[in-house]
């Protein structure tokens, strides 16, 4: 099997998180592997992302799923380090607004997605409506528990319409959390990143496990599957999302648009 392949959440399976080791190097033996593997992939994202914006067929949109420290912020970092801010389009999903909480809850969803021909990020996502909403019980389980049918319905939708998904859950060790959050304590360019809410969500951890269990469960589909990447190494886990961005870019077999004629034959004064 695949690299790929190892990390892709079959529509239909049964998830066991334990099945998934966040400490796994996907076959990159060394850190300086993976760094090798991730340069080389860039370049290619890079010209992908390039044709993607002028051919404006599709779009796509990577979403990030994760722990608190897991590293959605540093994936979205390394892997488009080398892509021009215009073909992007980054959307983060705090706690819902008064006017946001007066619509359904994929209303403010729509607002944020990539148009044809951009590369869309969604660092946390609708799935925080059966996460965080689930495990602190912000509203009953007879509401949550329907919302799986409503999100595949959505993405399905926005499949049709030509959006390509990339679904990733950034699988980080309650170890290597700790770890990360405390060097959030110590540095004082990272404090900021750091609040009570870190400690209330890791003692939380078991139940949200559960939570991302069913999520991987009830929504990896054929038309938007869902990818378990191995988060405890930030090589790895860079590598392993540039490369499902590169694999879901190049399936779509793009070339560059040939000029038009009449506008070749123009004359530049």
């Amino acid at each position: 099997m695949s690299r790929i392949d190892d990390m892709r959440v079959e529509p239909g399976g049964k998830v066991r998180m334990k099945d998934y080791d966040p400490a796994d190097r996907l076959g990159w033996a060394t850190k300086q592997d993976a760094l090798d593997a991730s340069e080389k992939l860039e370049e290619q994202l890079r010209e992908l992302v390039a044709k993607l914006a002028a051919t404006r067929a599709k779009s796509v949109l990577l979403v990030l799923q994760g722990m608190d420290a897991a590293g959605k912020d540093g994936t979205t970092r390394a892997a488009f380090s080398q892509i021009s801010p215009t073909f992007l389009r980054v959307a983060s999903f705090k706690a819902p607004t008064s006017t946001e909480l007066a619509h359904d809850f994929l209303w403010r969803v729509h607002a944020v997605l990539p148009e044809r021909g951009q590369v869309g990020v969604f660092n946390r996502s609708h799935y925080e409506d059966v996460l965080v909403v689930r495990v602190d019980s912000l509203v009953t389980k007879e509401v949550w528990s329907r919302r799986y049918d409503a999100i595949n319905a959505f993405e399905q939708h926005l499949a049709d319409e030509g959006t390509v998904f990339v679904k990733c859950m950034l699988n980080v060790s309650r170890a290597a959390q700790r770890k990360r959050l405390e060097e959030r304590l110590k540095d004082p360019t990272k404090n900021w990143k750091f609040s009570a809410d870190d400690i209330k969500k890791r003692a939380q951890w078991a139940d949200y496990m559960e939570a991302y269990r069913d999520v991987l469960d009830r929504t990896s589909t054929t038309w938007a599957p869902w990818y378990v990447i191995p988060a405890d190494h930030n090589s790895v886990r860079n590598a392993a999302v540039t490369e499902l961005l590169v694999h879901a870019l190049d399936r779509l077999g793009m070339e560059w648009p040939a000029l038009d004629p009449a506008v070749k034959s123009l004359a530049i004064e």
